[in-house]
């Protein structure tokens, strides 16, 4: 142990380096290392024989064996790199890209039946000069119900299912109150009425079968002017679905009902397949409703209607059931890319 020189123990850095060199796989270097480098590795061990130097010869020992050390090192990160590369490089061959190729095609997406169906009754609505209207999800029970003149112990809330988020809140059961939240805010910037416009958007109640969705669309109309009439009404609804159907012969009929935010009321029919089916509800705003919003009822007047867009969708693409838009089946979605 006292010739522990750089000289004497120049061979291990020989033989650890052709061994490494021998190596090709990186598995194979680490067992290689562990000969020298281990805890049973030659460099371990004469680093383990220092303690039996005196107290002159160890330091000079100490230096030796990790100048040798580091030399040993230096050899295994070589031998590392070169095997890294030559794997990287068999890797890139075996992966190489014949850029000669024609390019994958890339499918490309459509719009969903109903999201046409939206932009397509906007169009219609927008050329005979009506505006869209958007407004919350979330609204008010006055919003939602009181505003139309739906108060607290009114029959009428048992004709919704609504979904209450607490006792002050609801997921709107219909558009409505997007006319309510547009008049109040023309009477505050003086921009009307008259006022014209259409409430397209998502609506809840809870019900699910084939022809319902606790989720789904609605579009509202609302015209308010000094000399509107449920004539203007009648021909604001045959047009629109005469021009969405492309069907001139398109008849439409109008039924007696009952609605608390419109007086008089009723539902909207129009001829399919040789017969009639009911299609929506309409008519005349209510003057309470027009009170609540602070439109004087003597002046003016106005009409409303409500469409389902979904059943719209259904019918001009012959969908038979709601579900299917809701379901995201590609093999469904894929007939109207």
């Amino acid at each position: 142990m006292v010739n522990m020189t750089v000289q004497n123990m120049e061979h291990i850095i020989s033989e650890a380096t052709q061994d490494f060199g021998a190596c090709e796989t990186i598995q194979d270097l680490e067992q290689a290392k562990a000969r020298y480098l281990g805890k049973s590795g030659l460099l371990t061990e004469q680093l383990k024989g220092l303690g039996k130097l005196s107290a002159e010869e160890r330091p000079a020992a100490g230096a030796a064996i990790n100048v040798v050390k580091q030399g040993v090192e230096e050899a295994l990160r070589q031998r590392r790199e070169a095997i890294l590369h030559a794997e990287q490089a068999r890797q890139l061959e075996s992966e190489s890209i014949d850029v000669t190729m024609p390019a994958r095609n890339h499918g490309k997406g459509g719009l969903h039946p109903v999201t046409m169906t939206l932009n397509r009754l906007e169009q219609i609505f927008h050329s005979i000069g009506f505006a869209v209207a958007e407004g919350p999800e979330i609204e008010t029970d006055f919003y939602n119900f009181t505003a139309l003149n739906i108060p607290e112990d009114h029959p009428a809330r048992a004709m919704h299912d609504t979904f209450y988020i607490d006792d002050k809140h609801v997921l709107r059961t219909h558009t409505s109150p997007v006319q309510v939240h547009y008049m109040q805010n023309a009477l505050k910037d003086e921009s009307g009425p008259p006022l014209k416009i259409i409430a397209p958007g998502r609506v809840y109640r809870v019900d699910s079968d084939a022809t319902h969705s606790p989720m789904f669309h609605q579009v509202e109309g609302l015209w308010v002017d000094e000399d509107i009439s449920f004539a203007n009404l009648k021909g604001v609804v045959q047009d629109f679905l005469q021009r969405f159907f492309e069907r001139e012969d398109l008849e439409v009929r109008f039924r007696p009902s009952f609605f608390p935010f419109t007086e008089p009321s009723a539902e909207m029919d129009m001829s399919w397949n040789g017969g009639w089916l009911e299609i929506g509800g309409c008519g005349m705003v209510h003057p309470e409703v027009f009170r609540h919003v602070g439109i004087d009822s003597e002046k003016y007047r106005g009409f409303a209607f409500g469409l389902g867009v979904e059943r719209l969708t259904m019918l001009r693409y012959g969908v038979n059931d709601l579900r299917l838009f809701f379901n995201n089946d590609m093999r469904f979605l894929q007939q109207f890319g």
